[in-house]
């Protein structure tokens, strides 16, 4: 009889000292679990807002495409409650290469226009599809993923994570836009000499 009301207890005592949120101190080092907490006096309502996802992302650039994030960085209270949100902007041509998100699982919403989406799991099985106006696309946590704009006029897309700092690894970049010697990267990919040098010229690489 006892151990039943001790953890009835327990239960009560650890519910009533839990935090009702944790805005994230953005002049505190962020660690592996994330920011730590603003002192609860120095809250406000715009911590809990923000308005950047109203806004078109520059898309001119290599990829033509633009992601504005609503991480804890830029939205600092979603901080330790296990999610975020994006804005994803393609331009006609423009795509997200293949990346993962190391941190969180993902929901993209088409908002107008048509994207091209897909992820590859872990058994190298691959599934995609065109997505219109009003389609919703999962991306499970951790697998490759892309995006293409599908159509002839700018697609827009909104994007929520399963963590309020859900990483991100595109995956030329980490072999073709860094310093990583050419040699391996060729005998890693198959890839012969010239095609690894151009494509370090293109994604900034050296080496």
């Amino acid at each position: 009889m006892l151990l039943p009301i001790f953890f009835i207890f327990s239960f009560l005592v650890s519910s009533s000292n839990a935090l009702d949120f944790c805005v994230a101190d953005l002049n505190a080092p962020q660690g592996p679990a994330g920011y730590s907490c603003k002192k609860p006096e120095t809250v406000t309502i715009d911590d809990f807002v923000f308005s950047g996802l109203g806004v078109a992302g520059n898309t001119s650039n290599l990829i033509k495409a633009a992601v504005t994030p609503a991480f804890d960085a830029q939205f600092p209270g979603v901080n330790g409650l296990g999610i975020s949100m994006a804005r994803l902007d393609l331009a006609v041509d423009g795509v997200v290469p293949m990346h993962t998100h190391p941190g969180a699982s993902e929901i993209l919403v088409v908002i107008q226009g048509s994207i091209c989406a897909g992820f590859i799991s872990s058994a190298n099985k691959v599934y995609f599809k065109s997505l219109k106006k009003g389609d919703i696309m999962v991306f499970p946590r951790g697998l490759l993923h892309f995006q293409i704009n599908a159509g002839k006029t700018l697609a827009l897309a909104y994007v929520s994570f399963s963590s309020p700092s859900p990483g991100l690894q595109i995956l030329d970049f980490a072999l073709f836009g860094n310093d990583l010697p050419s040699d391996i990267i060729e005998e890693t990919t198959f890839l012969d000499d010239a095609q690894v040098k151009k494509l370090k010229g293109v994604l900034g690489g050296t080496g």
